[in-house]
């Protein structure tokens, strides 16, 4: 069966063959003869061939092809029939009819492509022609993208491209024609670089030999490679030869227009002639030549050679060689000079290639370098003839690198500006077809390209840059994109310039720069800072580089500032630049995210990334066998430097700027402070320094010149030289090189110097070539000059350049006597006419741009070209330390610039990524930044408070500022520390302007029903305006809207407002407190440092303000419940500040007390911090009493809940006494103890800073209470506590100028050490009056009831009272007595008007602010209530109450009184089985007595004396069964002789005033039971009685009070029971024969018998009748000795001891009891007064220490005096009978030592005896 395929074929021939003859008939009348027609003879020939077989493959493609090429390779067909064949051409390439495999294919390719690219035709009209071009260019682009074209070789790809291009390009033809040609390329460059990858393996000599075909062809064999030279010489005029290109195709050779045209249009193989011959013979110098890619090379490069395969990178590995030879049977043989160049280069070290190729001009030179792989294959010549020897039919190679690198190097020299032939199509084509290249293909992976890349093409792009077109702008900047985005490692200074570039075209401040081009550049910046990990690059790249600049800083600022609208709108290009600084911010904040989702930190995650890194690197570098060094730059240790080392290096680059910036001044000032700052040793070194010299660019040229020429410097010259390596390169290369590294100076004796040391140098490296040295100083001084000569315009102004037969002759004879080789003359003539040997400094221009563009290339040669390419993440928080600030910045500005929802959003994602940022690295200070640029946002810091609600509300901006500012705080709370003020304002402001939850301004409140209060009142019309008048004033003041405000809110306003409070609820703002337990310690201290801030000053805040922190404040705490010891000294100070500072009562105090107590009622649980908690609590003790006694109510109401709740949390006798004193003080208006007071006042203006320990007496060991008064219940205390040295602020320092410690020696002996230098006596007390002795002031009623309540509380439980608190407890109980006494007369007498609440209100008034005159229309008038006395409002109430409460308080009385002795024994028990140290408990009666019943007794007896008949008859009843009770039994004579006086007597004397005039009868009746009670308890303590050496005194006592009582009443009641009691107990006293003397046994009676008759006589003389008719009166006996004169004989029970001051007199005798140790007595009689006035006694702390050791004490006997005139207290009438008088005694023994942690005791106050 036959094949279709040759069907097809004979189909197609029938079709072409007949059009042939069709226009053969028409043009000549005759049919064609076919056998003379080769056309129709080759066809025909075909047909029989395909006859004869019945497979197409049996004949070779070519073999059907041929008859249809040679129809479109000839002249004389018309187009349509070249069409025809053209069509047939394509239908057998798109059906596949051409086997790839067949061998003969290659050759059949090669011959389509030839025929097809030099296709010709009879011209017709344009439009038919232009239908055949179409065809030309369907079978072109079917041909190469089918499988088939793999055939091709490099030549014809090439060719076939070149035809595209010249349609392309032809401005003649039609424009449809000219697209169709650009997309025909576009797919051919896609399809070539698309296969690049698979071009890589290609073996050397194979691309070697194809380079050189496709070079060598240039000589003019083929026109077609004409086009393509003429194409390839882009140089400016430097070259003569300029030759005509395609794209300027002129019409063919005018003169054979006609027959030209006819024959065809010249596409392809044009008759033009190369204008001018020069061009041809100047190729073939040197036409072997490779160029590295420098566009400088002679004109004999005819820039189609660029086989340098980037040999920057390493010479041993160059893939496309061309080797020094040339062609066989190509007519130009090479010049033979030019061999025995290749040969010497070739014979030169490797090593020099980096250098040769930056410098160097002779392409000579670059072609032997590029091949020094194939030195085997060189001949000595350096001719290198290749094997195969190329004649037609030997092996086709199919295409590879070579074309695609020819066609990649065309492609960039059509983008060359400055070339004058390349039009702006043309530009434009070139870069969107290498826009196609590099989207196709890695080229970066390709050397051959990258060198192209790196020099021509950056150098044309950025060129194309300042071009006016925005399409060539556009299209450049896109290139350049694609560029850094894949191959930024190669090209690190390309791409600071490229930056460089962009950023000057967004600053520039050109009028002619049009918009869109900042934008373009603004968009190509951030299309590339969107790479990720690029921004991270540009830091460690540029800014950590020493000789770069800082990019990343710059283009960050540059960005920042562009991001902000000069003329306040918003433009792409702002938005744009905030998008480029947002995506630093997010892809840090993603890091962080992943971070935290890895929950890795970042420091594991460099340690695990550093390793595999490296890897990676080894890998690549393995790959990259051109780098000779690693991949490592030298400036850091490693390949990721931690953030230390860059910080290092930011600073060293600081400093070297600086010394380069004094160098280029003064050199030695440079290199002086370079050494200075340590970055150059000292003293100088030589290498390092040539070394700094050649490395920094920023150094001036003229500078370096003129410091290594200096004669000082001539080793540092050497140095300098010896950076350079010259090896292999020419003299003149070398000489270049040098020149360009400094400005050589003018004096011909420095050029000399500089000279000489060069070409030394130079001859080491090349292995010292010519005769001597001065033969190659004479030539490099010879090659200076020709440079002169050739290109400085004075010269050329007086005569001609010399010509190189001048040149040769003047260096006749210079080689030592010889010539030097002519052919190395030549070239460096040629080298230096051609291009100038540029002295930095001075050039202009394209020069300059050459220049600088040349150093660029050789930098980036060197290791300091290294680019580093870093993980993503690794500097995140450097750059983000540097970014944050223009970040913010912008952010804010355009939140609050724009109206549009995506950009506010836009920016408030910004903003909380740069918060997570910072709170993921702990930066605290760009979140205190980020929420104080958001408190702005939130209006709440500027709106006034009248119209806060409706702005706020109406103003979408704010909430979305305010939740993000609360949404932040709650999440990243942990870093916040200044900003907490600014949140706290905008919360205040949310307080003031009442938009806070209800559950925020209610505060606990001890007072109120709910227990609660809110701090906000709602306005009633009756109390607005502090006064009418200001009431008026704020009328005037208000303007016409706020007016309409008052009246009462719009609905637009109602609205606004709600929304706000929806806002405000969405933003939980409570979460701040309930969090705050979560906070970091500091976080927490910053915002309670915040809060405590907001104190009332006459600016800011007012008094409401600070009460709505405290409370945040006090919650804060509680929350902190678990580190609360952390935060209380702040919290405490602040209290403390508010409390004792206070001058008058307000709010504040109010909720500050409040505060205070709620605090102590929570904490007191907390073991750690309780003793510290109950210590402040005495900073209400601290307070001005007028201002204490006005918040009485709350501190009643209080202590009640703390002790309700935690009285069995208080241990220490110290916090008690604190307790029970606040409680007296509270309950009965005792004032403050003095020395509290003193101290405060003293301390007022720092008391803030006070902390517990500073407070006075409030240290640890110092624990005792200064009370400035003692009560009974001290006086008779054991003493078995430490005493206390009263304290106040003005000795606070004498004793050890610190804290005191009672030490030993303080005690033993009593020193009187700095008792003189204390303020005057505290007030003293009496021991035998009822009453305690206190200036009780006004109290308050509730708080008295509340007060005894707690108190009651205490008592009822057995388990409250503890040895610590039992005496405290007596004595409050006694001045509740007192304070309740007559209803509470005292108070209500006391308080009389002058404490009413003034409604004025002592609020810190505010300063008028502008308009409105109160900031706040709220008064405080509102807390007048509370604030005030309580009784004012319910007077008829009170007596009820203070009658329940005195009942209430003689219970209590009672019952301690008979627990006492159980609850003591109880504890001398306890003690006793726990052995613990401390004080010694004793349960006897003697402490039972001064400690529990005396006192009590005192109590109740004091309510005996109560006004209210009642409650006296009351507490009658209790004293009588207390003073009868079972357990006083045990009492002995002494305290039952204390009884009388201290209980008995003074009750009775109180009786006998007028208490109640009111209730006369009741009065008798209470006298009645008093007196009959009295003699009662003497009978029935008779016989102990007796025992006293005082009894007679004590006896007379009695009758005397008999005696007035006798005569008190007014009714009969009285006279008759005295003279019963009377009776009966003088009979029971006759049966005990108490009258009778003792001696005479039964014998006559005593002196008492007379004493007592002769005062019962003056009152009753008739009794002695009634009772004792029949005794018989004996004489009186002498007195008893003991019982008149003072002497120490009477045997007492031991007491105490006297330890009186060594040197003094005894003591003066003070009234007391024996067992009592008295400090503080009333004056003493003045008859007593026997030691000097004055004289300090007991003025040094006792400790009473358990230890059994103590001196045993001594006994001083009781005196008797005679009756004293003076009265001896206030209170106590005088007294016509003997008192009983005991030395004052002070007991001392040896003192407890201190333990570490001393245990607090009891206070005691001392005071001195004067």
């Amino acid at each position: 069966m036959v094949d279709k395929n040759i069907y097809i074929i004979q189909g197609e021939i029938n079709i072409v063959v007949g059009a042939i003859k069709r226009n053969a008939r028409w043009s000549t009348h005759t049919p064609l003869d076919e056998e003379r027609d080769p056309l129709l003879h080759s066809f025909g020939h075909l047909k029989e061939v395909l006859n004869s077989i019945t497979e197409l493959s049996e004949i070779e493609p070519n073999v059907f092809l041929r008859p249809f090429l040679e129809v479109i390779r000839s002249e004389d067909t018309t187009g349509p029939i070249t069409g025809l064949a053209l069509t047939s051409v394509n239908k057998f390439l798109s059906y596949a009819l051409i086997d790839p495999t067949h061998e003969g294919t290659a050759e059949g390719m090669e011959n389509m492509a030839d025929a097809v690219t030099h296709a010709r035709f009879v011209g017709t009209d344009p439009a038919s022609d232009e239908v055949v071009l179409m065809k030309i260019l369907q079978v072109l682009r079917t041909l190469l993208l089918t499988p088939v074209g793999a055939h091709l070789t490099n030549e014809s790809v090439c060719e076939i491209m070149q035809s595209c291009f010249r349609i392309c390009f032809e401005m003649r033809l039609s424009e449809l024609l000219r697209k169709s040609a650009e997309h025909t390329l576009v797919d051919m460059v896609q399809l070539l670089f698309t296969r690049l990858p698979q071009f890589k393996e290609e073996p050397k000599n194979y691309v070697g030999t194809n380079m050189k075909k496709l070079k060598m062809r240039a000589g003019g064999m083929s026109d077609s490679s004409k086009w393509k030279k003429q194409k390839r010489s882009p140089r400016p005029p430097r070259h003569m030869t300029k030759v005509t290109t395609g794209s300027e195709l002129p019409t063919p050779n005018g003169t054979t227009l006609s027959s030209n045209l006819a024959g065809g249009m010249p596409f392809i193989d044009v008759a033009t002639p190369i204008s001018c011959a020069s061009s041809e013979a100047a190729s073939a110098v040197v036409s072997p030549s490779t160029d590295s890619g420098l566009e400088f090379s002679s004109h004999t490069t005819s820039k189609e050679d660029l086989t340098d395969l980037e040999q920057l990178g390493s010479p041993g590995y160059s893939t496309a060689t061309e080797p020094g030879s040339s062609e066989l049977g190509v007519p130009e043989q090479p010049d033979p000079q030019e061999g025995a160049h290749v040969e010497k280069a070739q014979s030169a070290s490797v090593e020099s290639i980096p250098e040769v190729l930056e410098e160097c001009t002779s392409p000579a030179d670059h072609s032997d370098s590029a091949s020094v792989h194939d030195m085997d294959y060189v001949n000595p010549r350096g001719v290198r003839f290749t094997q195969s020897s190329q004649k037609e039919g030997t092996a086709l190679v199919p295409y590879g690198l070579p074309c695609i690198r020819e066609l990649f190097r065309f492609l960039i020299s059509l983008t060359n500006p400055h070339d004058r032939h390349n039009s702006e199509v043309m530009i434009h084509m070139g870069l969107h077809l290498l826009t196609v290249a590099l989207e196709s293909a890695p080229v970066s992976q390709c050397q051959t390209l990258l060198g192209l890349i790196k020099d021509e093409m950056c150098r044309h792009l950025f060129q194309l840059l300042s071009v006016e077109r925005l399409n060539l702008y556009a299209a450049s900047l896109r290139v350049c994109f694609l560029l850094f985005e894949s191959m930024r490692e190669h090209l690190k200074f390309q791409m600071e310039l490229y930056i460089k570039k962009l950023m000057e075209i967004i600053t520039v401040e050109n009028p002619k720069m049009p918009y869109e081009m900042k934008e373009m550049a603004l968009e190509a910046i951030v299309q590339l800072w969107r790479i990720p990990s690029f921004v991270t690059e540009l830091y460690i790249n540029y800014d950590c580089d020493y000789y770069c600049s800082n990019l990343f800083e710059d283009l960050t600022k540059l960005l920042s500032k562009n991001a902000f609208p000069v003329s306040g709108q918003l433009y792409t290009t702002h938005l744009l630049s905030l998008d480029a600084l947002l995506t630093v911010i997010d892809s840090t904040e993603a890091h962080c995210q992943a971070k935290v989702l890895n929950n890795l930190t970042q420091q594991e995650k460099k340690e695990t990334a550093r390793p595999s890194y490296e890897t990676v690197d080894g890998t690549r570098e393995a790959s990259n066998t051109d780098k000779k060094f690693t991949r490592k730059p030298p400036r850091f240790s490693c390949l990721l430097p931690d953030p230390r080392e860059l910080i290092e290096i930011k600073n060293k680059k600081k400093l070297l700027i600086t010394g380069t910036e004094q160098f280029n001044q003064k050199p030695k000032k440079g290199i002086q402070f370079l050494q200075e700052k340590g970055l150059l040793t000292i003293p100088m070194d030589n290498t390092e320094v040539a070394q700094w010299l050649r490395e920094n660019p920023r150094l001036d040229k003229k500078m370096i010149g003129e410091f290594v020429s200096d004669r000082k410097n001539i080793d540092l010259l050497e140095s300098f030289v010896s950076t350079f390596s010259f090896q292999g390169l020419r003299l003149d290369e070398a000489l270049r090189l040098y020149l360009e590294a400094f400005r050589l100076p003018g004096e011909a004796p420095v050029i000399q110097r500089l000279l000489e040391a060069f070409t030394e140098h130079w001859r080491n490296c090349n292995g010292s070539p010519f005769a001597n040295s001065d033969a190659c100083f004479a030539l490099a001084y010879a090659v200076i000059m020709l440079n002169t000569d050739q290109h400085n315009h004075n010269v050329r102004k007086q005569n001609a350049p010399m010509t190189l037969e001048e040149f040769r002759k003047n260096l006749k004879g210079v080689n030592g006597g010889k010539d030097f080789e002519q052919d190395i003359l030549e070239d460096m003539y040629h080298a230096i006419k051609n291009e100038e040997i540029v002295m930095p400094e001075e050039q202009t221009g394209l020069v300059r741009e050459n220049y600088v563009w040349n150093v660029l290339l050789h930098r980036g040669a060197t290791p300091e070209g290294i680019f580093l390419r870093v993980p993503t993440s690794s500097y995140d928080l450097d750059l983000f330390t540097m970014t944050w600030g223009p970040t913010i910045a912008a952010l804010s500005y355009v939140f609050d610039k724009s109206l549009e929802e995506t950009i506010i959003q836009k920016a408030i994602s910004g903003f909380r990524k740069c918060a997570m940022i910072s709170a993921h690295y702990g930066l605290s200070d760009v979140f205190d930044n980020l929420i104080i640029s958001l408190c702005k946002f939130t209006a709440l810091s500027s709106e006034s408070i009248e119209n806060l609600p409706s702005v706020f509300g109406s103003n979408p901006k704010a909430h979305i500022a305010a939740k993000t500012v609360f949404h932040l705080a709650h999440r990243h709370g942990d870093i916040l520390r200044e900003g907490w003020k600014n949140i706290m304002e905008a919360m205040l402001q949310l307080f003031r302007a009442q938009l806070l939850p209800k559950a925020m301004v209610e505060v606990e409140d001890f007072v109120d029903p709910n227990g609660k209060i809110s701090l906000q009142r709602e306005e009633t019309p009756s109390n607005r305006g502090e006064s009418t008048v200001l009431s008026f004033v704020s009328w005037l003041t208000l303007s016409g809207p706020e007016q309409s405000s008052v009246r009462g809110p719009s609905t637009e306003n109602q609205e606004a407002k709600r929304v706000a409070l929806d806002c405000i609820k969405q933003c939980d703002p409570e979460k701040m407190i309930t969090e705050s337990k979560f906070l970091q310690l500091e976080s927490l201290q910053e915002l309670m440092k915040a809060l405590v801030s907001v104190t009332p000053d006459e600016e800011t805040y007012d008094e409401e303000d600070a009460a709505f922190c405290l409370e945040m404040l006090l919650r804060i705490v509680l929350e902190n419940r678990d580190r609360v010891g952390c935060v209380w000294q702040t919290v405490r100070d602040h209290l403390y500040h508010l409390c004792v500072q206070a001058q008058d009562f307000c709010l504040l105090v109010e909720r500050a007390v409040v505060g205070l107590l709620r605090l102590a009622i929570r904490l007191l649980r907390r073991e750690e911090i309780s003793g510290q908690v109950l210590l402040s609590l005495r900073i209400l003790l601290l307070m001005k009493p007028s201002v204490l006694s006005r918040v009485s109510h709350q501190v009643a109401y209080g202590l009640h809940e703390l002790l309700k709740t935690n009285a069995a949390n208080i241990h220490s006798g110290d916090d008690w006494a604190t307790l029970f004193t606040l409680l007296e003080c509270i309950g009965s208006g005792v004032k403050p103890p003095a020395a509290l007071q003193a101290t405060a006042r003293a301390d007022a203006p720092d008391a803030g800073a006070q902390s517990d320990s500073e407070l006075p007496s409030y240290h640890q060991n110092d624990v005792s209470l200064d009370r400035g008064y003692t009560s009974d219940s001290e006086v008779y205390t054991d003493h078995g506590r430490p005493g206390k040295i009263h304290r106040s602020a003005t000795d606070a320092d004498v004793v050890n100028s610190g804290w005191l410690v009672v030490g030993k020696d303080d005690i033993d002996n009593s020193k009187p050490g700095p008792g003189p230098s204390r303020p005057g006596p505290s007030p003293l007390i009496n021991q035998y009056s009822l009453t305690v002795g206190l200036d009780l002031g006004p109290h308050d009623t509730k708080s008295l009831l509340k007060c005894v309540e707690s108190l009651s509380f205490i008592v009822r439980d057995a388990a409250h009272i503890t040895p610590d608190n039992f005496e405290l407890c007596v004595k409050t109980l006694r001045i509740f007595v007192e304070a309740s006494l007559n209803g509470g007369c005292k108070s209500q007498e006391k308080r009389g008007k002058g404490h009413k609440y003034d409604s004025k209100g002592n609020r810190f008034k505010k300063k008028c602010k502008e308009g409105s005159m109160l900031r706040r229309p709220r008064t405080s008038s509102q807390h007048t209530a509370r604030g005030g006395h309580s009784d004012d409002d319910e007077d008829e109430g009170v007596p009820a109450s203070y009658h329940t409460v005195s009942l209430q308080l003689l219970d209590l009385m009672h019952t301690l009184h008979t627990r006492a002795a159980s609850i003591y024994s109880s504890w001398a028990e306890e003690q006793r089985h726990l052995e613990t140290g401390g004080r010694r408990i004793e349960a006897d009666s003697r402490t039972l007595w001064a400690h529990c019943w005396c006192p009590l007794l005192q109590g109740i007896a004091c309510l005996c004396c109560d006004a209210r008949r009642q409650v006296r008859m009351q507490a009658l009843t209790y004293l009588q069964r207390a003073l009868l009770v079972h357990d006083l039994q045990k009492l002995d004579a002494l305290e039952w002789e204390s009884c009388f006086n201290k209980v008995l007597f003074p009750l009775l004397t109180k009786l006998l005033e007028n208490i109640s005039p009111a209730d006369v009868g009741g009065m008798e009746e209470t006298r009645m039971r008093a007196s009959t009670l009295l003699s009662k308890v003497f009978l029935q303590h008779l016989s102990p009685l007796l025992s006293l050496s005082t009894f007679a005194a004590l006896w007379l006592t009695i009758l005397d009070f008999m005696d007035k009582y006798m005569h008190a009443g007014s009714s009969d009641l009285l006279s008759e029971a005295i003279p019963e009691s009377l009776k009966n107990m003088l009979l029971v006293m006759d049966t005990a024969e108490i009258f009778h003397s003792a001696d005479a046994r039964g014998g006559g009676p005593s002196a008492l018998w007379e004493i007592t008759w002769e005062r019962i006589d003056c009152f009753l003389p008739y009794l002695r009748d009634e009772l004792f008719k029949q005794t018989v009166i004996q004489d009186p006996m002498p007195m008893e000795p003991h019982s008149q004169k003072p002497m120490a004989s009477a045997h007492l029970t031991p007491a105490a001891g006297d330890t009186r001051t060594p040197g003094h007199p005894p003591p003066p005798e003070t009234p007391s009891e024996l067992g009592a140790c008295d400090f503080e007595k009333p004056e003493i009689p003045r008859a007593t007064s026997s030691s000097s006035p004055g004289s300090p006694v007991a003025s040094s702390p006792n400790r009473l220490s358990p230890s059994p050791d103590g001196p045993p004490p001594l006994a001083q006997p009781p005196l008797i005096l005679q009756p004293l005139a003076s009265p001896l207290q206030v209170g106590v009438p005088p007294m016509t009978l003997p008192i009983i008088l005991n030395p004052a005694l002070i007991e001392a023994t040896s003192p407890v030592p201190l333990l570490a942690t001393p245990r607090p005791t009891d206070p005691i106050p001392t005071s001195e005896v004067n």
